[in-house]
């Protein structure tokens, strides 16, 4: 009999705390609905614009706004609150001008940089020669990428961040299939000739060329390395114009160059507590404020990472390891 009653009060334990369980979990889902629906169907139209481009921008939750918005007026929205992009791309005939100070060339400075929503690092590397695209051996659905960490262990790299869009449906891709095109020393790893993306450059003077232009064109101009994202954010000294809020919240990598050629690397934290992410206009602000003359957006979100010395020097969003990429921007 004493057996039989511990087991029951056993069972009776058991399920209590399934049912409780139970009704933490509807809780939390009926929290996250509400919070959806009132986010997108609520009073706000910024708050509403904002939300949906920042899970946009996502690999997972893209399908979020569909459940509760109609799929013309989502791309109202996108269209509505992005970066609007333009056929120019940088003057590359122009000389770096001289520091206003003596800087060894080998320097690399890291600073920390915050906003309202935002925290991260700002890597500033004075020799441009130093800043080489990297890239996976074979393309494919077959192959996998590498994350920033082996990118930089493969090519002795000093650091690493993350660089070009690749295939990833579902969030579940390799890795091992870039987006746009691929130029590394010279020559064209992937896509054609033809082919036409935003693309974010290094030539052979070492000067940062960002901008819509085909593998043709990019070859013809001298680009030593090249991978494509998007969109660029400064062009010739000149911001791009925006619209609306300028993109979602989000993790953000950013490339640029100043004048004197020292190059501009950026990583934003996002989908945090100490750190919500940063807008299209969060990235070009603080790019303006170092004094970038061209710079562009590279691949974010849970790809985000900066490795220095061999170590991870940002707080990544992605809860399980450092996504596989096929493309990294590194420092030699």
């Amino acid at each position: 009999m004493k057996q039989e009653s511990v087991g029951r009060k056993i069972g009776r334990y058991i399920g209590r705390f399934f049912a409780m369980l139970g009704v933490t979990l509807l809780a939390l889902i009926l929290f996250v609905v509400g919070v959806c629906w009132v986010l997108l169907k609520g009073p706000s139209p910024t708050a509403r614009d904002m939300f949906v481009n920042t899970l946009q921008e996502t690999s997972a939750l893209k399908f979020v706004p569909h459940l509760f918005l109609p799929d013309e007026l989502i791309a109202d929205i996108i269209d509505g609150n992005t970066v609007i992009e333009t056929d120019v791309t940088t003057d590359n005939t122009t000389e770096f001008v001289e520091k206003e100070e003596s800087v060894p060339p080998e320097t690399i400075e890291v600073k920390d940089v915050t906003g309202s929503t935002y925290a991260g690092k700002m890597m500033i590397v004075h020799d441009p020669s130093r800043v080489k695209v990297a890239s996976i051996n074979a393309f494919g659905e077959s192959y996998h990428g590498r994350s920033v960490v082996q990118f930089a262990k493969d090519y002795k790299a000093v650091a690493s961040v993350n660089g070009g869009g690749f295939f990833d449906e579902n969030g579940q891709g390799t890795g091992g299939t870039p987006l746009g095109i691929v130029i590394r020393d010279g020559k064209l790893l992937y896509g054609a000739e033809s082919d036409v993306s935003t693309l974010v450059a290094f030539d052979t003077s070492n000067r940062l060329i960002v901008g819509k232009m085909s593998a043709a064109d990019a070859l013809s101009r001298n680009v030593r390395d090249a991978i494509s994202f998007g969109p660029a954010f400064i062009i010739n000294g000149v911001p791009a114009e925006i619209s609306g809020t300028s993109g979602g919240v989000n993790p953000r990598t950013v490339i640029g160059q100043r004048a004197d050629g020292a190059v501009l690397i950026l990583v934003i934290d996002g989908r945090q507590a100490h750190s919500l992410g940063a807008t299209y206009k969060d990235c070009i602000d603080i790019m303006l404020e170092y004094g970038a003359i061209n710079a562009a957006n590279l691949d974010g979100g849970s790809s985000t990472a900066m490795v220095y010395n061999g170590e991870i020097i940002n707080k990544c969003s992605s809860m399980y390891r450092l996504r596989n990429i096929p493309t990294s921007i590194v420092v030699i």
